[in-house]
């Protein structure tokens, strides 16, 4: 097989659908690993963003050590470092005051619309009515129970889904995104001590929750980032920012499957719409010509 042949494939629109797809798939597993751990397990936040953090940065670093690879030290890394902290930190702490929907809907739409606003800034072009049937099926997906979320967790998870959203849009203007993943993870280890000391007074180490936050670190975070900058890098900041409106119906399909919780005909047919929305979005704004290569 030639380079040219390997290349072409890498390249190739089906590679990056299957690669996006298996990113989502890390993402919503990773959101039910925080739920699992902050629900289930008397593990603190605190803890759990700093062994998360931590993990990952022990990761990245192994597979850098193994390239050959010194972490870079840049005013943008220090930035995506502190996005990074920010936003796991707050995505743990509002996890426990929030329920599943109202949190993934907070996250989620707060990041991609802050995507979907530098998409629209830099001139990107797409569909709306697939934005509108994204949006509107995750709302109908997520619609709050009868009993509206604390405000003071909803305002955390904002935090979070602004600075992941940030994160992300930092990262497709760094250069290896191995590289920088590693460096931000690394840069915010300092950070996730200072707040374990901070927190010392109040953290509970579970062991079982730890297990949940080192997988969490190491795999659907950590490695998990490194492929969603790659693809980051595949496609136009509206796209990017659409597609992860699929992590929440992914993450309520794991809770079902794992955690035995269920879903209504609603629920299932607004998912059908948010995927409908998502793969409209992506389709045409690839034909406008606006992705990345």
């Amino acid at each position: 097989m030639t380079i040219s042949t390997v290349v072409s494939r890498f390249s190739s629109p089906w590679f990056l659908l299957a690669v996006t797809a298996l990113t989502m798939l890390a993402f919503a597993a990773n959101s039910l690993l925080t739920r699992m751990a902050l629900q289930e397990t008397s593990i603190d936040p605190a803890s759990f963003s700093s062994i998360r953090l931590i993990a990952g940065a022990v990761t990245l670093a192994c597979i850098l050590a193994v390239k050959g690879i010194k972490p870079s030290v840049t005013p943008t890394g220090l930035l995506s470092a502190a996005l990074l902290f920010t936003y796991a930190v707050a995505f743990s702490f509002a996890y426990r005051g929030l329920d599943t929907g109202a949190g993934a809907l907070v996250l989620f739409a707060s990041s991609q619309l802050l995507m979907m606003s530098f998409g629209l800034v830099r001139g990107e072009k797409t569909s709306l009515w697939g934005i509108v049937l994204a949006l509107g099926g995750l709302i109908v997906f997520l619609l709050p129970s009868d009993t509206s979320a604390p405000l003071r967790y909803s305002a955390m998870m904002l935090v979070a889904g602004i600075a992941w959203g940030s994160f992300s849009l930092l990262g497709r203007a760094g250069g290896s995104a191995l590289n920088s993943t590693a460096s931000s993870f690394i840069l915010a280890v300092p950070l996730s001590l200072a707040l374990l000391w901070f927190q010392c007074d109040q953290l509970d180490i579970n062991p079982v929750g730890a297990c949940y936050a080192l997988l969490s670190g190491s795999v659907t975070s950590a490695l998990g980032y490194v492929v969603w900058y790659w693809v980051r890098t595949q496609m136009a900041a509206i796209t990017a920012g659409t597609v992860q409106l699929s992590v929440p119906v992914l993450s309520a399909i794991l809770g079902v499957l794992l955690l035995d919780e269920t879903l209504s005909l609603r629920d299932i047919l607004a998912a059908g719409v948010v995927l409908l929305g998502v793969a409209l979005t992506s389709w045409t704004t690839r034909k406008a010509g606006s992705v990345i290569h």
